[in-house]
């Protein structure tokens, strides 16, 4: 089931926040919906907002100015409102990126010709996102066995991609394989993706799981129930250190102190190797409502009681068991065998890939300054 949409140059997408009480497609017809769908998880996912922000700008660019300086302002303040929507997923950012390369790469041909190179950039990064997802899942489901019981944390899956997932994909493989595993699934608060989403994804693909609430994980791996843990990441730095939902870190500790295998699942767009360590990734904080409300509607809290709701917290590397990638597993030493298959500089690319992106110089033509 495909998460968003892109059909004759409309825009659809599956409102997450309706499920599972309810499944709703909507259409983006601006950049402000396209901003508010990704900030208000309507669509939320690293690798699915990557590809979701630049099918937002094809449906922007189609009402853009046909003078050339005016197109390149209004490409780069619809660049720039969508990258700060949401800051730790660095796929957000990688695929603004790859569109502004595409302009600087075009921009001394016709308006017509650049707005097609856009579109074209983007339904292949769509495509890429669909393969990657793949490979993510025949090179982890190599590391399960058959009857593991397998904790996972958020969502991960083919809500959260264009394809089958990052961590979940790995699952669903797995699954296809050995007909035989089990799947703990951490309820995820505030928002509870785990709860809504992936409960909901694993029993329309019919897998057996068990939905716990996040404090229980503890438990589990103490009675030797949790065989190995398999989670997203929204971000990696150069160390191996990942960024993903908030309560992460949390069961990689407990996974650590009972010698339960934490494996990260993520493409390599959700490298950032501009970062020597996590401590530089940057950490979305989020509206206190989320967390004094259940799914925004009933109070769990004194209204007015002060509240902190960041919504990511970082792994460190030496939690890590190995980092399962489109490229392949990579073990420990992360540093040195990250760098052996994740490029800091893409070949043909002009700049880094990251938080230190580029920006283009208004009017194009002209030299791209870099931060």
């Amino acid at each position: 089931m495909p998460a968003i949409k892109f059909k004759n140059n409309r825009l659809f997408y599956f409102d997450q926040s309706k499920l599972p009480s309810k499944e709703v497609w909507r259409e983006c017809k601006n950049l402000k919906e396209g901003f508010s769908a990704i900030k208000y998880l309507k669509v939320r996912g690293a690798p699915l907002i990557g590809v979701f922000s630049v099918y937002c700008i094809c449906i922007a660019v189609k009402s853009f100015s046909s003078q050339k300086e005016e197109f390149f302002k209004q490409f780069k303040k619809a660049v720039e409102y969508l990258r700060v929507c949401r800051p730790t997923a660095v796929n957000l950012s990688w695929a603004l990126e790859r569109l502004e390369r595409v302009v600087f790469k075009y921009s001394k041909r016709p308006i017509q010709e650049i707005k097609r190179a856009i579109f074209k950039e983007a339904a292949a990064i769509h495509r890429e996102d669909v393969i990657l997802c793949k490979k993510m899942a025949d090179a982890g489901a190599k590391l399960i066995k058959k009857g593991d019981r397998i904790l996972t944390h958020c969502n991960a899956g083919f809500l959260a991609t264009t394809g089958e997932g990052t961590a979940l994909a790995v699952i669903y493989k797995a699954y296809k394989i050995y007909g035989k595993l089990k799947v703990y699934v951490d309820e995820t608060r505030p928002l509870l993706q785990g709860a809504r989403l992936t409960a909901w994804e694993l029993m329309r693909k019919k897998i057996p799981c068990t939905l716990i609430c996040d404090n229980m994980a503890a438990y589990l791996m103490q009675h030797g129930e949790v065989d190995k843990v398999f989670v997203g990441a929204d971000r990696i730095a150069a160390c191996g250190d990942a960024a993903n939902k908030i309560g992460t870190y949390n069961l990689a500790v407990i996974a650590a102190y009972h010698k339960v295998p934490f494996y990260v699942v993520a493409p390599f767009s959700s490298f950032d190797l501009s970062l020597k360590t996590g401590k530089l990734i940057p950490i979305e904080q989020r509206s206190s409502e989320e967390v004094r409300k259940i799914l925004g509607k009933i109070y769990a809290s004194p209204k007015n009681v002060p509240v902190f709701n960041p919504a990511f917290d970082v792994t460190p590397s030496h939690l890590i068991s190995a980092i399962v990638s489109d490229r392949g597993v990579i073990f420990p030493p992360f540093r040195k065998n990250i760098k052996k298959v994740i490029p800091l500089y893409p070949k043909g690319h002009r700049y880094p890939l990251g938080h230190r992106r580029a920006q283009v110089s208004c009017p194009l033509p002209g030299r791209l300054r870099t931060k």
